[in-house]
């Protein structure tokens, strides 16, 4: 049996040098990786390339050969639709060991960088903003998929990885093997996910509850409750049309910006006059994910997420509105803020610390210390001060995905 490699080919080259002819779980594992591995029914394991430190992590999953050809495909498609989700890299087939005897097929998923498995963040030093803004970010990435007609069938905290955005997460899809696309969703298929992903949620708290690492106080089946009313909430500002007041001129703009606000840009809407109450019927039709970090990338190339796009767009208006009698152009003075600002910011990190903490909420937490620190002094501290306190205080004891507790 020959050994099969199917997937992008820039990445061929380095999943080729990987010990295929080995089980899975005789494969060597960095504890730093392992520990950064969630729960899951298949053999799994994250792994290097190379042994170079800085060579990219992946995620090998063992499976039987229809589910991982499956599964390459529905990533690769909800790739294609920008869908938070890990991305696909290779299925590896005609796997055998020294003796001849066959392997499982595997799969093989690009790691997200800072990014983390529920049971890691939820056993550590938590707050009940830290639950509530879990529960949001994983109602949302189910909201997005449904958007796209994405079934998920198997929506839980264990398929999920959570990144830090701003003040709360982002989540992203990990494992579709039981997901199928749909040209619409029907309200049906939709409450099946919302069932499945209640029990899922509920149980897997449980668990955490049982071993007695949960947030204290924290009711599992109030915390999935949770997830599906923020979900509801999100589905009915997209979906459902509003009745304005054709007398307010700002009543249309205040609906937009409340879309905007939870991340959308409205690419498609309807405003009629509705006949019984001759009120103004505001639906959306068309809605896409990503409006703050859209508008981030389009105004300076930065890849966000979308809440912390949302706060370095607030931190870059500010500045604009301080300098708002220059004759530049929105997009010139973004490129000024981001050399002026945003960059000398970053660079007051140490080169021996970068790596702790993604670009970008390096730069919200800054923010968020220098607003603590003016609090604490009665006086705006500045940005620079903010930063070194935060190298000194906050950075050595910060421990996103890929980093250590201790600088080197």
């Amino acid at each position: 049996m020959a050994l099969r490699i199917t997937g992008l080919g820039e990445e061929i080259a380095a999943v080729t040098g990987l010990p295929w002819q080995q089980s899975l779980e005789e494969w060597p594992e960095d504890p730093a990786l392992a520990e950064k591995r969630g729960i899951s029914r298949h053999v799994v394991r994250l792994v290097r390339a190379t042994t170079d430190a800085d060579a990219p992590v992946y995620a090998v999953k063992e499976t039987v050969s229809e589910f991982a050809n499956r599964e390459y495909k529905v990533l690769r498609e909800l790739t294609s639709l920008n869908a938070p989700c890990v991305e696909q890299i290779a299925v590896v087939e005609g796997r055998t060991n020294s003796a001849g005897e066959e392997l499982p097929c595997a799969i093989v998923t690009r790691f997200l960088p800072y990014s983390l498995p529920y049971r890691v963040l939820l056993s550590g030093s938590v707050t009940a903003h830290d639950i509530n803004t879990m529960a949001n970010a994983l109602a949302l990435l189910l909201v997005r998929l449904h958007l796209l007609g994405f079934w998920w069938g198997d929506c839980s905290l264990s398929n999920t990885l959570f990144r830090r955005d701003a003040e709360g997460f982002a989540a992203y899809l990990v494992d579709a093997e039981t997901g199928e696309f749909q040209k619409t969703l029907s309200d049906g298929q939709r409450e099946h996910d919302l069932d499945i992903a209640m029990f899922n949620v509920a149980a897997e708290l449980e668990d955490l509850r049982l071993s007695g690492v949960l947030y204290p106080g924290m009711d599992p089946v109030r915390a999935a409750e949770a997830v599906i009313r923020r979900y509801r909430r999100i589905w009915s500002a997209l979906k459902e049309r509003q009745l304005l007041d054709p007398k307010d001129r700002h009543a249309v703009e205040r609906a937009m910006r409340q879309l905007h606000d939870l991340g959308f840009a409205v690419e498609e809407v309807s405003i009629t006059i509705d006949g019984d109450t001759q009120l103004l019927s505001f639906q959306p039709r068309l809605v896409a994910a990503g409006y703050h970090t859209q508008r981030l990338r389009e105004l300076m190339g930065i890849e966000t997420e979308e809440l912390q796009a949302k706060r370095l767009l607030a931190s870059f208006d500010r500045y604009r509105a301080r300098h708002e009698n220059t004759a530049m152009t929105v997009t010139e003075m973004a490129k000024v803020w981001f050399l002026e600002v945003f960059e000398p910011t970053i660079n007051r990190i140490p080169e021996q610390m970068r790596g702790r903490v993604e670009r970008a909420q390096m730069f919200h937490e800054i923010l968020e210390n220098r607003w603590y620190l003016s609090e604490q002094k009665g006086t705006d501290v500045g940005l620079e001060f903010a930063a070194d306190n935060y190298v000194e205080e906050i950075l050595p004891h910060r421990r996103d995905s890929g980093v250590d507790l201790i600088a080197q």
